[in-house]
């Protein structure tokens, strides 16, 4: 049974996520899917709007057969984390064949030449990224800029002029980087983004828009309702069963007593300790608290961000301090040993064969749930402590809600 897998995060599954996984099959000539898929906080720093067990019942409904959770050390991180947690993850897995992903570009070879000379030259890269964080540049911004002089550098003249800003692309060079760190066998392949940009919160086409622009919309609308164009059947039906249940909105507004808690109790030192603050952006915060008007979530953002603190940069940090996240945790000698479980959130009937096989081929132990497993795993017990922050959010939350990861099986359909 060949394997693709796919790394996702589904907040929420939607027309766009369908066709990619489709796709995914058909230019893999793949049978089965392998869903690598965030939990409750996501690589831009922000709460999902749906949690972690209806996400994945949707991309089961959606032809998924196995989805797995990408811890939230690497889920909440920048593209290169990101990107080295899944890959590892899939790569543990001993039955994934291919990696399909989702790009601008739609061409791999330019990306596949930067991570080769990426992995084997560190060194020379750093200088040019060094140079380009020297200019105030965002660190997106830098990354791009050193990628192309490292490129022109080599003489690859294509590869320096390719678009590595965009999120997708730049996405894809790091999956790209993490299998080549990782030595690993499985074939990537990519495939064009089509119509709706990710972060695109404007609707353009009658069926397909992005999650960003499907999220505003249900934001702004009394019901879910308003997003049956651009979601499978499946998925609209979770979204109304999770509404009904007062639990289909969830967004940063909804955590802001617990974070200013922490950004008002805590001293500028104790705010510095926590991973992705950096350069002094504590003592920002902190003269920033005392000049807000409201106690919102995007008055904030908007005192803190300058051209080098970007608003994904700001949301990551917001939210380590949220999760307490310290630096130490998530230093990169941690989290460079990779995942060490795979945590099954649901599967397929297909889904169940392939467990069977991995049972087998595994690198890493496979965990049904959190039970017994979190004093194990340093990063299992973040996961049950963000499903806890992350059900405070709901009026009617009860104890088992946040301590729902040493219950909660895999979903089978």
């Amino acid at each position: 049974m060949r394997t693709v897998g796919i790394i996702v995060e589904y907040n929420p599954f939607h027309n766009g996520h369908l066709y990619h996984l489709q796709q995914s099959l058909k230019i893999t000539k793949s049978d089965a899917v392998i869903a690598v898929m965030s939990g409750h906080f996501l690589q831009r720093g922000e709460p999902a709007l749906l949690n972690k067990w209806t996400r994945a019942e949707m991309a089961l409904r959606g032809g998924c057969d196995v989805v797995v959770e990408l811890p939230v050390a690497y889920s909440s991180q920048a593209a290169e984390w990101f990107a080295y947690g899944a890959a590892a993850l899939l790569d543990a897995t001993g039955v994934v064949d291919a990696l399909c992903f989702g790009s601008e570009a739609g061409d791999i070879a330019p990306l596949r030449r930067v991570a080769r000379l990426l992995a084997h030259e560190p060194d020379a890269f750093a200088g040019f990224m060094a140079d380009e964080l020297r200019t105030g540049a965002s660190y997106p911004a830098a990354y791009s800029g050193a990628v192309r002089r490292f490129m022109a550098a080599a003489g690859d003249a294509e590869a320096a002029a390719f678009p590595f800003e965009q999120p997708n692309n730049t996405l894809g060079l790091h999956y790209l980087l993490a299998l080549e760190r990782l030595g690993s066998a499985i074939e990537p392949f990519s495939l064009r983004r089509e119509k709706a940009g990710y972060s695109q919160t404007s609707i353009t086409d009658a069926q397909i828009a992005s999650a960003t622009a499907i999220r505003k919309l249900v934001a702004e609308s009394p019901s879910p309702d308003c997003a049956a164009p651009f979601v499978p059947a499946s998925t609209l039906e979770l979204l109304l069963r999770d509404h009904e249940a007062g639990r289909g909105r969830n967004s940063w507004q909804h955590y802001v007593p617990q974070l200013f808690h922490k950004l008002v109790s805590e001293p500028a030192a104790a705010l510095g300790r926590y991973h992705e603050i950096s350069e002094g952006l504590e003592h920002r915060i902190k003269r920033a608290l005392p000049e807000l008007t409201e106690l919102s979530f995007e008055p904030l953002l908007e005192r803190l961000k300058t051209k080098r603190y970007t608003r994904t940069k700001l949301q990551r940090a917001l939210l380590a301090i949220l999760l307490g996240h310290d630096k130490e945790l998530l230093a990169p000698d941690r989290l460079r040993t990779g995942v060490q479980y795979i945590r099954v959130l649901g599967y397929s009937e297909r889904g169940r064969e392939l467990l069977k096989r991995m049972r087998k081929s595994a690198k890493l132990p496979i965990l049904q749930s959190a039970a017994g497993h979190a004093a194990d795993f340093p990063y299992l017990a973040l996961d049950v402590q963000a499903t806890s922050v992350y059900a405070l959010a709901w009026p009617d939350a009860s104890p088992r809600d946040l301590f729902r990861d040493y219950y909660e099986k895999p979903i089978s359909i």
